[in-house]
């Protein structure tokens, strides 16, 4: 399968702590900047009813689905216990030089 790298924003775009979604033909991605810097790529859609994960709470690594709080692992995409699922993550570079983001597909 070969992979796709494509430019989607800078990292001025996304405030420390603050998310952002993207279009990508049918595929909606939501980008989590954490209070550490790191940017973090999942489908911006929750498992359990659809929600739009952009929207949710984020604490540490893991957002709260703002539908019913769900709590996934913005790294591995992983539902946290009680409850179970999975989210699509996507591999983030960003160029410390000029903050380009780059995600890949």
């Amino acid at each position: 399968m070969t992979m796709t790298k494509l430019l989607i924003g800078n990292i001025a775009e996304i405030d420390r702590q603050g998310s952002r979604k993207i279009q990508i033909g049918e595929l909606e991605v939501a980008l989590f900047r954490l209070s550490s810097g790191e940017v973090l790529a999942i489908e911006n859609k929750c498992p359990h009813k659809g929600g739009a994960l952009s929207e949710g709470m984020v604490c540490g690594r893991q957002v709260h689905c703002p539908l019913h709080d769900w709590r996934i692992d913005l790294a591995s995409g992983d539902v946290q216990a009680p409850d179970t699922g999975h989210v699509r993550t996507f591999e983030v570079e960003v160029n410390e030089s000029n903050g380009s983001i780059y995600l890949t597909l």
